[in-house]
């Protein structure tokens, strides 16, 4: 008996679905998943894109197209440096002009204070990562 809870255990784990947490825009549209494995989604759940642990930004045919270092640097594919994120969500872009905001809470703000979007759960630098790489100008930009 005991064995058959277990497998029935198993099995009821392996059918659970792998949850990616949501990236909305300011109206609270879903515009984008990222898991906890750093794979990048759109709304419609095709993969655009990875951010590993080292802050290796890839786009879906894993050309590495950025960089985000653990001092908050982010680098484009060259290696230029285009922006910053600290420790306290302040976003700026490459010659330290304030570009937006990432609250504890996952709400992403311009430099006005307006809230572009938001992205609960999901660690602030890949938040940015999203949004410097993956979004442009209000939508998923094409890589």
């Amino acid at each position: 008996m005991k064995k058959i809870i277990l497998a029935l255990g198993l099995v009821g784990l392996l059918a659970t679905p792998c949850f990616a947490d949501k990236i909305e825009n300011a109206k609270y549209d879903t515009i984008g998943y990222i898991d906890n494995d750093g794979k990048v989604q759109n709304a419609e759940y095709d993969t655009i894109g990875y951010i590993d642990n080292n802050g290796k930004v890839q786009n879906a045919k894993y050309d590495t197209i950025g960089y985000i270092d653990d001092n908050g640097k982010v680098q484009n594919a060259k290696y230029d440096t285009i922006g910053y994120i600290d420790d306290n969500g302040k976003v700026q872009n490459a010659k330290y002009d304030t570009i937006g905001y990432i609250d504890n809470n996952g709400k992403v703000q311009n430099a006005k204070y307006d809230t572009i979007g938001y992205a609960r759960d999901v660690r602030a630098r890949w938040t940015a990562a999203f949004f410097f790489f993956f979004f442009k100008h209000g939508r998923l930009s094409p890589r």
